[in-house]
């Protein structure tokens, strides 16, 4: 089981009994084999506003359905056009004296589905209308774009003009000409998974569609900038030429499934950044719109910031799935108060200490991919990129001379502090727990073995592990006790308790206390690890 689905057949029907069961919308009888939302309170004296497609871009359609949006979503199996009876069904369930209007995305099937269903309600008396969305720039000498995620603003534009009681010519004209406004392009990392199928492997692709098509062309984005500024190079080239040169638009960032909430903030940074907060007159909340499954990509949507539109998408409407509107700012900044002791200029400087504390620092940057491996298999495979983040500030402290390096206790004290502040989880803590207990023992007159004890017995305190635990103490008691004989003896000492937590099947304290042993077995803790690393470190510059 990779994939929480129950028998492939079943997804449509059931993502459409979770969504009436907790919005205001009924759904067709499922006897009827239509698989079709309506709202509960349709006011068949406006405009009804229908659109659908297959299932697998949720949370469109279904979760648009309500008042200020979509009257009616009509579905047909994954990727799969609704069948011209299932929409021709939509349109007599919804159409009044204020007739309707179909949002249809730029697909053949839909087209021609759609397209006939309202033939047919017309020759039953019945006053349709179709938009056809065709927002994608993917391929600018196709004559026939695609229909992609820009058909959700196209939803809440129409919505918003039939709930004023606007009449379906004017509901339809005006809506026709703002699809027509709509620039979007996709980029996805991964292709999709359809639900009872094997994955099929595929790289990093731009301007694919949202039923799993492949790309424009094949990409290698480094990484987040790199990606957006690949989808939005072309974007803004087509806004300067239609909407005019830095013409202001309204943004819209949608995941297409893949995203974790982290990656669309990123996202979303990097498209402010690069558009520029003063030319992004409104900006949808980013969010999952118009996805493709599980597609690890996204698309953004441009549309020119003119008035109506303006006030069209930041009127309030029921759906829950939209996400709302913002203005973007630039962020306000406020200045924090330092301890008093950043304020003070660091004491006497030693040039070989500093020399070891670079060596240990560039150690641990080194080492940083291999100590993120050693982690993964126990935790959540961040303890090199957490090393390393506390090296760089050591480091960033020793280049403009920041640290008393000729002054042992003030340096462990300035240590303790530039680990706390700057290296996260529970290792920044216990390593500036150390040091600053270390300091404070060598300003009472302790030598340094007997000051890293000190600082050793107050991590055993606050951390609550001892020898055997599995954790960086495992390779810091043992150094520190052979610390006497020399750094070249330590760094022995250090490697053999790192080596040793290999062979413990169980932790005392950490996150590796809650892996089951087999997943323990031959894995170094990656904190003994960086422990003997750096006394080797120490050891090569030391002796």
């Amino acid at each position: 089981m990779d994939r929480f689905y129950n028998h492939p057949g079943d997804v449509v029907r059931q993502v459409l009994a979770s969504t009436a069961s907790s919005a205001a919308v009924d759904v067709a009888a499922p006897a009827s084999g239509m698989r079709i939302l309506a709202r509960s309170d349709l006011d068949r004296a406006q405009v009804a506003v229908l659109s659908g497609d297959g299932a697998g871009h949720e949370p469109s359609h279904a979760g648009f359905v309500g008042r200020g949006m979509l009257s009616a979503a009509i579905f047909g199996e994954i990727f799969a056009s609704p069948s011209v009876a299932a929409v021709l069904a939509a349109i007599r369930h919804c159409t009044g004296r204020g007739g309707s209007l179909l949002i249809v995305k730029n697909y053949t099937g839909d087209r021609l589905n759609f397209g006939l269903a309202a033939e047919q309600a017309r020759s039953e008396g019945l006053d349709v209308r179709m938009c056809i969305v065709a927002d994608d720039i993917a391929l600018p000498d196709s004559a026939r774009p695609r229909g992609i995620a820009g058909t959700v603003r196209v939803h809440k534009y129409a919505g918003y003009l039939a709930s004023q009681g606007r009449a379906l010519d004017e509901v339809a004209t005006r809506t026709q000409a703002f699809a027509d406004r709509l620039l979007s392009l996709g980029l996805s990392l991964a292709s999709c998974t359809l639900p009872g199928h094997t994955p099929e492997p595929r790289g990093a692709e731009l301007g694919l569609g949202i039923h799993n098509e492949r790309g424009a062309r094949a990409i290698r984005p480094r990484d987040a900038n790199s990606a957006v500024e690949m989808v939005l190079t072309p974007l803004l080239e087509h806004a300067d030429l239609r909407y005019g040169p830095g013409a202001p638009v309204i943004a819209m960032l949608n995941d297409l499934g893949g995203c974790s909430t982290q990656e669309l903030a990123v996202l979303a940074d990097e498209v402010l950044n690069r558009i520029g907060p003063s030319r992004v007159a409104l900006m949808v909340r980013p969010a999952s719109l118009m996805t493709s499954l599980d597609m690890h990509g996204f698309s953004v949507t441009l549309l020119p910031a003119e008035t109506e539109y303006l006030d069209a998408l930041r009127a309030p409407v029921e759906p829950l799935a939209w996400p709302g509107t913002y203005v973007p700012r630039e962020p306000g900044v406020f200045e924090v108060a330092l301890d008093a002791a950043d304020r003070i200029a660091p004491g006497a400087q030693d040039t070989a200490v500093a020399v070891k504390i670079e060596r240990v620092a560039r150690t641990l940057l080194d080492a940083e991919k291999i100590l993120d491996a050693f982690d993964a298999r126990i935790g959540d495979g961040d303890a090199g990129s957490t090393f390393a983040t506390g090296a760089r500030a050591v480091q960033a402290r020793l280049q403009r001379d920041a640290l008393s390096t000729g002054e042992p206790a003030r340096l462990c004290d300035e240590l303790g502090r530039v680990l706390a502040h700057a290296m996260g989880g529970s290792s920044g803590v216990l390593l500036s727990i150390l040091f600053t207990a270390t300091g404070t023992a060598l300003a009472a007159g302790r030598d340094w073995p007997a000051a890293l004890n000190e600082g050793i017995a107050r991590m055993r305190h606050y951390g609550g592990a001892g020898p055997g635990d599995r954790t960086m103490l495992d390779a810091l008691i043992p150094a520190v006790q052979a610390l006497p004989r020399g750094f070249v003896e330590a760094a022995r000492a250090a490697r053999k308790g790192a080596d040793l937590t290999a062979t413990m099947t169980r932790a005392g304290a950490g996150r590796a206390s809650y892996v089951p042993e087999h997943a323990l077995a031959g894995a170094i803790d990656p904190g003994a690890e960086a422990v003997a690393r750096a006394f080797e470190a120490l050891a090569a510059v030391s002796d």
